[in-house]
């Protein structure tokens, strides 16, 4: 990181200080779950904004309507995943409660994030506790949350969108409820077409550690689409496979090609 980008460091850092310490407060001593979590993931939205903006991301955000058609509603987002950045560019466009893996809730810093923030955990090596997580998910959607699914299971280079882990997807089934799909594209960043050369910029992955990331952020603009789809109404008849594969096709539908219209 550059030094004459340190103010902008100092800021974010402040930022991230008193959103955490309200948040922790939040967590801390409201007794009923339920009405934290619903506290913490509106906090959360708000502050994930200041914060996007605090870091020049740009968002152009299309298919807005059908956040405002399902805005009272319960459902499970479905998107793609490259970057930690993806769950504060999406908490700016909707209060939600993000499934995580535990491995990232016990994470220096960013399980701070994903605890004081109302995400959900789920357990990745060990599959015999998923029956009981997607109990746990679909009662929080049951309960009135929109809720946030990552299915390629981690983040990604960005070159495409990897096959989704289908398993969560019955989590929709058992909650009864519609899945809206949501495609992240990284379009430019500081005014260079999103490639090769520079995804490493967005892009968290592999064994890379955060906080030298994080910093190599500094100093740059990210231009971003967030593509929201149209709803996928619940319908008995389709499982999970068949669900996960639909939401996979439309979203590399997206990624790959141009909005309509641009």
């Amino acid at each position: 990181m550059k030094l004459k980008n340190l103010p902008q460091l100092i800021i974010v850092f402040i930022t991230f200080l008193a959103y955490h310490g309200w948040a922790w407060l939040l967590y801390r001593f409201c007794c009923n779950r339920k009405r934290w979590r619903r506290r913490a993931i509106n906090y959360t939205s708000t502050m994930s904004r200041i914060i996007s903006k605090q870091l020049n991301f740009h968002v152009t955000l299309n298919g807005g309507e059908y956040l405002k058609q399902m805005r009272d509603q319960s459902y499970l987002l479905v998107a793609n995943h490259c970057s930690y950045m993806d769950i504060l560019l999406l908490s700016w466009q909707q209060p939600a409660s993000f499934i995580t893996s535990v491995e990232m809730g016990n994470t220096p810093f960013l399980g701070s994030i994903t605890r004081v923030g109302g995400s959900l955990y789920t357990e990745r090596d060990k599959p015999v506790s998923l029956p009981q997580e997607i109990k746990r998910f679909a009662e929080a959607i049951k309960e009135g949350f929109k809720v946030v699914l990552f299915p390629e299971g981690t983040s990604t280079d960005g070159v495409t969108i990897k096959d989704f882990r289908s398993s969560l997807f019955q989590v929709a089934v058992e909650a009864q409820c519609p899945i809206l799909p949501v495609c992240i594209k990284y379009t430019h960043i500081d005014g260079k077409p999103f490639g090769r050369d520079n995804h490493k910029l967005i892009c968290w992955y592999g064994d890379m550690d955060f906080m030298p990331h994080f910093l190599g952020m500094m100093g740059h603009r990210f231009d971003v689409e967030i593509n929201v789809l149209p709803p996928i109404e619940f319908n008995p008849l389709k499982t999970r496979a068949e669900l996960s594969r639909q939401v996979r096709e439309q979203l590399l539908e997206i990624y790959h090609n141009p909005v309509q219209g641009e």
